[in-house]
């Protein structure tokens, strides 16, 4: 056993852009005051292996990484089960302080390794850096989570040269991004874009969702432009609407779908601009309106794209926040940064239902902000049932806002 005392650095889940900006810093200020930094390979599954691939840090390589996209300890979305926890790990290395990075599966399951350590009077400190493009974690202020604006930026890219595409070529696209179970990402992206409709999963909060709800919204703003005399445009689908649909709908898709170890549909799996793509066809061929849209899928390009400088300035931030907790004693909470650059704990207790489950941030629907960017969407409503019906038999089954049970 080493007497010099470690910090151990673990990144679980999916890539986001600022990973490496967290570990660089963390890196260079435990450095500084003389501790050993570690990076774990494969995030929880290194904790449980007897062979652990672990990267001891020096100045150079945290300096070389901070700017850079992806991550430079390799990501996996392991979950414990019966597994052996490698107590040793923790022992010989002197381990102190476990760091992990993710989202609250990875902060949920680092708080009940350091626990079960600590009843084997293994005293390991955990601190959790908040990371996910969804955006989705309850963080006061609604602050965002790291690397969620350096994707939308990406987002923002491939979607204007989508739209210009679009309008150059008079067609339409169907497009969709990641956002497991709520639809920051969407709602940021369409927004930004000037996008004629989006769907996210927020928008369904008085009535349930189904495949043939999606496809008459998008068919909605297709009909819409139409009467606008606007030949163009793009439709963007939060994957997150697969996750609130019935189990019903999803038996009934034909869509054969693989589980994350935490019980996540695989959406990265199957393309889902495809498959709204293909049924818009199919609904427009049946309604006798020609109109060309193509499937455009939003998806593991916009994790590992280089952080803007709004995120590597909030993860630099969330780095230093580490030690500053760490040197007050803290233990088993996140750490956070509001609007004035002041850091605070969040305790993962304080987030945590009865059951250990984390509720997700939804986008307020109700918000003047979101109501304001829907008036920006192009949708059928009953002022344009007359010239509607040159290409609908009944428009009110189109209708935005009966679609929605919003009227």
């Amino acid at each position: 056993m080493t007497s010099r005392k470690s910090i151990l650095i673990i990144c679980g889940g999916g890539p986001a852009p600022g990973i490496n900006a967290v570990i660089s810093t963390v890196a260079k200020i435990f450095i500084k005051d003389g501790y050993r930094v570690l990076g774990l390979h494969e995030g929880f599954k290194g904790i449980f292996s007897e062979d652990p691939d672990i990267k001891e840090f020096d100045f150079h390589h945290a300096d070389r990484i901070f700017s850079r996209g992806g991550s430079t300890l390799i990501m996996s979305r392991f979950k414990p089960g019966k597994e052996r926890l490698n107590s040793k790990l923790f022992l010989e290395n002197n381990v102190k302080l476990l760091v992990s990075i993710g989202g609250d599966d990875t902060a949920s399951t680092a708080n009940r390794i350091t626990g079960y350590l600590k009843d084997q009077n293994i005293a390991v400190a955990n601190i959790h850096v908040p990371k996910t493009i969804d955006n989705d974690l309850p963080l006061p202020d609604r602050n965002p989570t790291f690397g969620f604006h350096s994707a939308k930026d990406e987002g923002v890219r491939i979607g204007n040269t989508t739209y210009e595409d679009a309008r150059t070529s008079h067609n339409w696209f169907v497009m969709s991004t990641m956002g497991r179970s709520a639809g920051h990402l969407a709602f940021g992206i369409a927004t930004s874009c000037h996008f004629p409709m989006m769907v996210i999963p927020e928008m369904f909060d008085k009535t349930t969702i189904t495949f043939d709800k999606v496809i008459r919204l998008i068919i909605s703003s297709m009909v819409k432009r139409k009467i606008l005399g606007i030949h163009y445009g793009v439709a963007l689908v939060s994957e997150g609407v697969f996750h609130i649909m019935p189990e019903s709908e999803l038996n009934n898709s034909g869509i054969k779908f693989t589980y994350d170890d935490h019980g996540h549909p695989e959406l990265g799996n199957v393309s889902k601009s495809h498959i709204f793509n293909v049924l818009v066809q199919a609904r427009l061929k049946k309604l006798g309106i020609e109109i060309k849209s193509r499937p455009v899928e939003l998806g593991y390009e916009l994790r590992c794209c280089r952080p803007i400088g709004f995120d590597l300035t909030l993860c630099t931030l969330l780095g230093l926040g580490v030690k500053k907790l760490y040197d007050q004693g803290l233990s088993g909470c996140i750490v956070t940064a509001n609007s004035r650059g002041e850091v605070t704990p969040l305790f993962l207790n304080d987030l945590q239902d009865k059951d250990g489950k984390i509720a997700p941030r939804l986008v307020n629907i109700d918000s003047e902000f979101a109501n304001l960017c829907f008036q920006n969407l192009h949708y059928l409503e009953e002022a344009d049932y007359k010239k509607a019906k040159t290409y609908l038999k009944d428009p009110s089954e189109y209708d935005f806002n009966k679609i929605l049970k919003k009227a």
